[in-house]
């Protein structure tokens, strides 16, 4: 059996967020992930956007979280040495429906502290954003709104932890757990681990894993997203833009990446067979509804379209002999504490990529205070990127041509934890090209193989 102070179950940005900052005080910390790495699930399908605030309701906990870890984006960022662009945003409208959503939520930003939201009429939103389309009639621009490679992020924020002493069980599922006086004992796949506090961010699972101990109080019930890339040479708006649509459909979002690309979506649908398989029809619809917004679109240049699972939260009730939805909405962050040293994230959504570190260091204050820990005098807040260029040969081998990368970078994401194609793209970004890894995949699992036999 291994024991621990506080074991935070799963490994996406939320979980890799707890870990890192359980890491500023004397707390012997275990991540556990059911997956070969961390950030595989939700993070990874997200459109990176680093929320200003105007969205939430005021005098909530997540509009609080949002403005705060806004202002404090460029330097978290510094730290984790992760790209970070504030390009700022413009929510644009088509119609009197949308103007007047619009001054709502102008005045909900105002409330809520957002620096400088402005109401902007057509003709100042298309001088602002000229590939909008000239119907627009009123338009909000935030000029806080950021973006940020959420995968980057969550892997910057893991590394970090584990170099301030965080241990991480990948691989590893939870299947049961019990309360033996003031500790939690967890039986996983690969044994038993004890320890005195649990913080679950298990993503998708967090309802079931909380379940394994506590009655039902809230579930998550998923549904399906689908979006497009385009390549870095196709024409992109300078901001990222909102859609406020005039009919109860979900607008479009479009997003200048941190990393040069334009992400277009997200659709919305049930969820239903695979999570990872996109639907003709919902792209279609998509890309008809773009062209509203963004009619100079150039669709020949998208290089990726992709699915993804968004979970949405409700709390349940027992009736007819099952648990199901009570018909609220949950406007807030789904925080549960069902017990001393038990602390749950259920169905975190946006703006939960924002507020990962905040929610990080709130869970963990309130574990060192149930634990009475001391700060961590040593904690180290730095992580170094991984560099393009190195007194090394293997940094002058390129093997992923589209992005520049070569395989000296390569062999340090997976000294890292890479141990997947996946994970390797993750990390430094191969495959992400025009070519989507058609020509380096072959080589990347080559060199994964020769490091996993021992021959490099």
């Amino acid at each position: 059996m291994e024991v621990f102070d506080v074991a935070v179950i799963g490994g996406g940005v939320l979980g890799c967020f707890a870990a890192r900052n359980l890491c500023r005080w004397e707390l012997h910390t275990v991540l556990i992930e059911a997956a070969e790495d961390v950030c595989t699930g939700i993070t990874k399908a997200n459109t990176g956007i680093v929320y200003s605030g105007c969205d939430q309701m005021p005098g909530s906990l997540k509009a609080r979280m949002t403005v705060e870890a806004n202002g404090n984006f460029e330097t978290l960022c510094r730290e984790l040495e992760v790209p970070f662009s504030r390009c700022g945003s413009l929510m644009a409208a088509f119609g009197p429906r949308g103007d007047q959503a619009l001054g709502k939520k102008w005045e909900q930003g105002r409330k809520n502290g957002v620096p400088g939201p402005w109401l902007l009429s057509g003709r100042e939103a298309l001088e602002l954003e000229p590939m909008l389309s000239p119907a627009v009639t009123s338009a909000l621009y935030v000029p806080s709104t950021g973006t940020v490679n959420p995968w980057q992020l969550g892997i910057a924020a893991w590394e970090n932890a584990v170099q301030n002493g965080c241990e991480t069980r990948l691989n590893t599922r939870v299947l049961s757990m019990k309360r033996t006086g003031a500790s939690y004992l967890l039986e996983t796949d690969r044994g038993e681990i004890c320890c005195r506090a649990v913080i679950n961010c298990a993503g998708l699972a967090a309802d079931r894993v909380q379940e394994l101990l506590f009655p039902p109080s809230v579930r998550i019930f998923p549904d399906a997203a689908d979006y497009l890339v385009f390549d870095r040479h196709a024409p992109a708006p300078g901001h990222i833009v909102f859609q406020e649509p005039e009919h109860d459909k979900k607008g479009i979002t479009a997003v200048p990446t941190a990393d040069g690309n334009l992400l277009l979506g997200p659709t919305r649908r049930p969820a239903s067979g695979s999570f990872s398989a996109t639907d003709k029809s919902a792209l279609n619809a998509l890309r008809e509804e773009a062209v509203r917004v963004l009619p100079e679109l150039d669709f020949g240049q998208v290089i990726r379209n992709f699915a993804a699972v968004r979970p949405h939260p409700h709390r349940v009730v027992w009736k007819n002999g099952e648990y199901v939805p009570d018909g609220s909405s949950l406007r807030d962050f789904v925080i549960e504490h069902p017990a001393p040293g038990f602390y749950s994230l259920i169905g975190v959504k946006t703006p939960g990529l924002t507020c990962a570190d905040g929610l990080g260091r709130m869970l963990a204050e309130q574990c060192a205070a149930w634990l009475e820990a001391r700060p961590a005098a040593n904690f180290n807040p730095h992580r170094s990127v991984i560099p393009k260029q190195k007194n090394d040969p293997a940094f002058r081998d390129i093997v992923c041509r589209c992005e520049q990368i070569s395989r000296g970078e390569i062999l340090e994401a997976i000294r890292r934890g890479a141990t997947t194609v996946e994970g390797v793209k993750h990390r430094v970004g191969t495959g992400m090209g025009l070519c989507q890894g058609s020509r380096c995949t072959l080589e990347i699992r080559r060199i994964l193989g020769e490091v996993s036999h021992g021959n490099i």
